[in-house]
């Protein structure tokens, strides 16, 4: 946008919010505004389609600090009649360098280009006004920067754990109400955010559409825990079981059962592998680790303590807790 068009346009009122409005009120205007004249909801209405680029050009100003204060200057300066026109229009820039003090010596039109141009941050020479400022939020004079990117979206969406595991495609409400559908891929992670390239905000100048970011939450699940692509879940076993040795039923997520052999004298805390039945993504496919816990009764009948009173008698002579006092002394 040309210096002249930040002159005459009043994008206070284009948003019809007050000068000292507030940046959370004037977000909240905006998307009030953006709904009700997004392109999508307007079905075609040149009017309304016109009226969102005007809304999004304003909001696109107002809502950077650096880009609302020199509007703010320029318009300032416009309610003393300064304006950028061409010669002979009236006006013209001896009005605005006028208000810099400048002298007949200096420069064709009596002022120092450095002294405006440094009023807006910007430096003068070679043609090119920077990167988007001196009241072009499109980033240029002769194709230096580039059109605006829209403005990204974030969204947040909460899925169960096999969900997450096996990947799905879920629909989710956008700004404007509307659904909009999101891939998940498989093996989605708690806090991984997934970028929907160019279903944004659009530019308000042309430029590429920003993107929909949704922060993604996962559920715990009862049994079984994430381990990188692995799946890991507990399994109880008696102590006749660990001790003698048992083929045992382990669950898989979805609900498939599968067998294990548990060797004698398998300990707590051993982890017995499943090959192939953890999380599969595009990058790889993980096992299923199923960590053995000896179960402890809680209650035992006077023949089954008699039984273990007498195998206490014959078990091993050995302390289990030996090697661990002596590493302690060390």
């Amino acid at each position: 946008m040309a210096s002249q068009d930040w002159f005459d346009k009043d994008f206070y009122k284009v948003l019809g919010v007050s000068k000292d409005v507030s940046e959370a009120d004037l977000k909240k205007t905006y998307r009030k505004l953006a709904r009700t004249y997004h392109p999508d909801s307007t079905q075609g209405d040149p009017a309304k389609e016109a009226k969102f680029k005007e809304i999004s050009e304003a909001y696109a100003v107002l809502n950077d600090k650096e880009q609302r204060a020199e509007y703010d200057q320029l318009r300032a300066m416009g309610a003393g009649n300064a304006r950028f026109t061409a010669p002979g229009a009236g006006g013209g820039f001896e009005d605005v360098f006028s208000r810099f003090g400048s002298s007949g010596a200096r420069g064709a039109q009596g002022a120092d280009f450095d002294d405006i141009f440094a009023m807006f941050g910007q430096q003068s020479g070679g043609g090119r006004f920077g990167s988007g400022r001196f009241g072009q939020p499109s980033g240029g004079f002769q194709g230096y920067g580039g059109p605006q990117r829209g403005a990204d979206v974030t969204a947040r969406t909460t899925l169960d754990f096999q969900t997450a595991v096996r990947g799905d495609t879920i629909t989710l409400a956008g700004e404007d109400g509307k659904p909009f559908k999101v891939k998940i891929p498989a093996g989605v992670s708690d806090g991984q955010k997934i970028r929907l390239r160019g279903r944004g905000r659009p530019s308000p100048d042309g430029g590429e559409a920003g993107d929909i970011v949704v922060s993604v939450t996962v559920r715990p699940h009862p049994v079984f825990t994430r381990d990188g692509l692995n799946l890991r879940v507990t399994v109880p076993v008696t102590f006749t079981e660990a001790a003698l040795g048992a083929t045992i039923e382990v669950p898989t997520l979805g609900g498939d059962v599968v067998k294990l052999r548990v060797a004698p004298g398998t300990p707590s805390g051993r982890v017995l592998r499943v090959k192939g039945r953890g999380v599969e993504t595009a990058k790889g496919t993980g096992d299923l680790l199923a960590e053995v816990q000896v179960a402890v009764p809680t209650h035992l009948d006077e023949r089954a303590k008699e039984a273990l009173e007498r195998f206490q008698e014959l078990e091993p002579k050995e302390n289990p807790r030996a090697e661990m006092m002596a590493k302690a002394r060390e």
